[in-house]
């Protein structure tokens, strides 16, 4: 079954741009995972430094796996201290 993920991504103001370079670099890595079926990055209008990932995975199990990569992890550790709170990230099942 298919799996829905949006994940917002806040970056502090002063970091904005290296967050927005190393989430586009993730976005390259991550369309390469056997289990992404969609994976695409937007940036508030509102707010520059909210990013918003829309995201379908084939499975749970392949959303488990991008989890556990290593862009990934490389990701969480650049992000420590540069983000304004922790990612906010919603699974969903698709209604129609």
């Amino acid at each position: 079954m298919k799996v829905y993920v949006i994940a917002i991504i806040t970056s502090k103001p002063e970091y904005m741009n290296e967050v927005k370079n190393a989430l586009v670099e993730l976005m390259g890595k991550t369309h390469k995972e056997e289990a992404c079926i969609q994976y695409d990055l937007h940036q508030d209008k509102e707010d520059e430094n909210r990013f918003i990932f829309y995201e379908i995975w084939e499975d749970q199990e392949g959303l488990d796996r991008h989890n556990g990569q290593p862009h990934i992890k490389k990701f969480q550790a650049f992000a420590n201290g540069k983000l304004q709170e922790a990612p906010m990230v919603i699974k969903a099942d698709r209604v129609i």
